[in-house]
Order: structure tokens, then C-alpha cells, then sequence
């Protein structure tokens, strides 16, 4: 086993299954980090291969279907979507390869190895790697630091952790429990698309008050929150009128978004977790008028 593990290591080829939004960002990375990605695993579709050639003519890699991938390289990750996962899992089982020299990942956040299964039984170390970050269109995301989950078996993980530090340099690796993976992807959530959903509101309400730039107006003030909780946390970085116990302008702030309902509740389930989590003076005259509204 420690052989194999050690050969995993020192020819650092890899398969990427689902080269799309995600696992296109990971074979750069792959690539740059000086790991050989071997085989780029699509659709047994025209129109997945057409797409998928300039990232494999940059990477030296061969465009192939499940059917005809070689899957002789030493790490095949999956970073196809978390509903596709099993049945990728099932069809890559059906091929007659040497699992028992191959670590399998998969890229999802919330999803556990047990995803793998049908490779694990055919002696395959499984395991799930994926990159805390955000990927969306026109951005390209530098996986420099990016901290990274590893979940699985014990071999699988260890090369999973090999490979996340290969890529985000002085980043942390993050080995998550089985039955704390579904949090850690929530963790995401908070950070990213529900904090997008909360600045939405506070676009809307910008507009709201006639800023026809709410980018401009939050900017200064955004950076500057994130960055006072990234170095202290939660607590210090918490500011304003809640903090101060300042009851007549939080009154205010519910008086003035009336007119908008749905960003009135977010504004009160907010502040009904800060008065219960986060430093507040006057905690009963606020609670007093979050129920008054």
C-alpha cells in the first residue's frame, strides 16, 4: 500500500472527469502546479469534445469519453455535477482497470466518498476533494490559497491533501469527518452565495434611496468588513447601531423598509442573530423592537 501511495505521489499524473467550470480551473491548476493531466473525460458528445479541446491542446491531454479513456493515469478526479457522481462512478466500475492502483476524488462540496462506492468495491481508495472557492462565468478564479476539503479513505485523503497543497501553495487543507460534510458545504454557502443574496438586498435598497451605483457606496465599507473579520472574527469586526444598542435607528431602519417586505424580514432575522450571538448593548429594547417592527 505505502508503495503504491509513494508512486501516486512521484508521477503525478491525473484524469479529470467533467473539464467544465470547475474542473477546467482545477486541470490549469493541476497542469501548473507540474502534474501531468493525462486524459480530459467528457460526453460521448461532439459537442463536449469541440469544447473541451483548446484546455487539452494547453495541457498536453488527450479528450476522450469514459468508454474510450485509457484511465491509466494514478488519480482520476471527478468534477462532474453532485447528481451525476454515482452513475459516472458506476460506468467508470464497468471498465476492466487495475482499481486497486488508482485514488478516485470527487470535487463536491456537500458530497461524501460513499459517492464512490461502486469503485471503492472494486479496490479503488476513493475520496473527495474539493477547493472552498466560487466559480461563476467570466471570472477565473486563482486557486493560490484556496483551502481545500479532503474527505475518505485514509489513502485517498493522503493524496488528496498532496495534491490541494501542490495547487494553493501555503493554502490550508481541511480534513473533514463524513458526517460534518454537508456543514462544511454550508459554511460555503454563508460565505459566498447567501452573502451575495444578503448584498443583494442591500443593492435593492440602495436603489431604493436613488444610488444608481450601490457598487461604489458599499465598496469601501464591504472590503473593510471583511477584512476586520478575516483578521479578528465575528465579534470585533461587528459593528453599528445594533452594537450600540442604538433602538431609535434600528426603529428607523424597520419604519423605512415597510415598503419592502422581503428585505425587512432579512434585515430583522439578522438582527435577531447578531442580538443573539454578537456583542449588543440594550439586548431587550431591541428584541422589544424587532417585535414591533
Amino acid at each position: 500500500m505505502a508503495g503504491n501511495l509513494e508512486r501516486i505521489i512521484q508521477t503525478k499524473t491525473i484524469a479529470i472527469v467533467g473539464p467544465g467550470n470547475v474542473g477546467g480551473v482545477l486541470a490549469l491548476a493541476l497542469h501548473k502546479a507540474g502534474r501531468r493531466v493525462t486524459e480530459l473525460i467528457v460526453r460521448d458528445d461532439a459537442e463536449s469534445r469541440r469544447k473541451t479541446r483548446p484546455l487539452a491542446k494547453k495541457l498536453g491531454a488527450d479528450v476522450v469519453t469514459i468508454a474510450s479513456a485509457k484511465l491509466d493515469a494514478d488519480v482520476i478526479w471527478l468534477c462532474v455535477p453532485d447528481g451525476a457522481i454515482v452513475q459516472v462512478a458506476s460506468e467508470l466500475a464497468g471498465r476492466d482497470v487495475r482499481w486497486k492502483q488508482r485514488v478516485v476524488l470527487h470535487a463536491s462540496g456537500a458530497l461524501t466518498s460513499a459517492e464512490l462506492k461502486p469503485l471503492k468495491k472494486k479496490g479503488a481508495a476513493v475520496g473527495s476533494l474539493h477547493p472552498m472557492n466560487t466559480f461563476v462565468a467570466n471570472s477565473k478564479p486563482k486557486l493560490g490559497g484556496t483551502p481545500f476539503g479532503a474527505e475518505g479513505d485514509a489513502r485517498a485523503v493522503r493524496v488528496a491533501r498532496e495534491i490541494a497543497k501542490s495547487i494553493n501553495g501555503n493554502g490550508e487543507v481541511f480534513t473533514i469527518k463524513p458526517e460534518a460534510k454537508v456543514l462544511y458545504h454550508a459554511v460555503g454557502s454563508f460565505s459566498s452565495p447567501l452573502l451575495i443574496s444578503m448584498l443583494n438586498v442591500a443593492e435593492r435598497i440602495a436603489k431604493g434611496a436613488g444610488i444608481v451605483k450601490p457598487q461604489a457606496l458599499m465598496r469601501k465599507i464591504l472590503l473593510q468588513t471583511v477584512e476586520n473579520f478575516l483578521r479578528d472574527g465575528s465579534a470585533a469586526a461587528f459593528s453599528g447601531p445594533i452594537r450600540r444598542g442604538d433602538v431609535a435607528t434600528v426603529q428607523k431602519h424597520l419604519s423605512a423598509l415597510k415598503g419592502m417586505p422581503d428585505a425587512k424580514r432579512v434585515y430583522s432575522a439578522l438582527a435577531e442573530n447578531a442580538i443573539e450571538n454578537l456583542p449588543v448593548r440594550s439586548e431587550k429594547e431591541l428584541r422589544k423592537a424587532l417585535k414591533r417592527g
